[in-house]
């Protein structure tokens, strides 16, 4: 079996003035700084928390 399929997700944007749960997503993603990049399992999940905070953040395969 290949490896896993990982997405990388870069925080653009700050959270500030974001509503509660923006913010716990982004905190469940790994991410709590501007420009902070993680690589994550591709997952439905992950994309689902992607999906939420699309303004925030930018994504790479």
């Amino acid at each position: 079996m290949a490896g896993k399929k990982t997405v990388r997700v870069t925080q653009i944007k700050s959270p500030i003035r974001r509503t509660k749960d923006q913010r716990q997503t982004l905190a469940g993603l790994g991410l709590n700084k501007m420009h902070k990049t993680r690589e994550l399992e591709d997952t439905d999940a992950v994309r689902g928390m992607i999906n939420k905070v699309s303004h925030l953040v930018r994504v790479e395969k």
